[in-house]
């Protein structure tokens, strides 16, 4: 987490299974990266996806907005950034900016709307003490 407590940070090293014929991390991997980094950033909060689970609510994604701006290469190191845009009754919004670690460059961004449901799979309302956890943060690049 930042100082603030509210953006977290997750790394990963593209592999060359990622990578497709023309030497660019394939663009549903990215999906991958996103989920890592919003899982991390509920467990900073104080409280696991698994957790979640067990209290029998889930989250699942509902919306997704993904601008790809450079490619991912073979190697590269790849910092994702996480904050909450936004929390409502049944829906948080996460965003998302990748950046490649060597030289800083904004990759892509991302959102992702989670709504949540009980263990029946119907729309159920965030729990109070899990929604005061999600701070919203005001996105730190653009996200168009």
């Amino acid at each position: 987490m930042t100082s603030a407590g509210t953006i977290s940070e997750t790394t990963h090293r593209v592999n060359y299974s990622e990578i497709d014929q023309m030497g660019v991390v394939y663009h549903a991997r990215y999906l991958v990266w996103l989920d890592v980094a919003r899982c991390e950033h509920l467990r900073l909060t104080g409280l696991s996806y698994r957790e979640l689970e067990e209290r029998g609510f889930r989250m699942v994604v509902a919306e997704l907005g993904m601008r790809y701006l450079r490619g991912a290469r073979y190697d590269d190191e790849v910092r994702v950034r996480c904050w909450v845009r936004e929390v409502a009754s049944r829906k948080v919004v996460f965003g998302y900016a990748l950046h490649r670690v060597g030289d800083g460059e904004l990759l892509a961004t991302a959102t992702t709307a989670m709504f949540t449901l009980d263990a029946s799979m119907r729309p159920a309302r965030l729990p109070n003490d899990v929604a005061s956890r999600l701070l919203t943060t005001p996105d730190p690049v653009r996200i168009d």
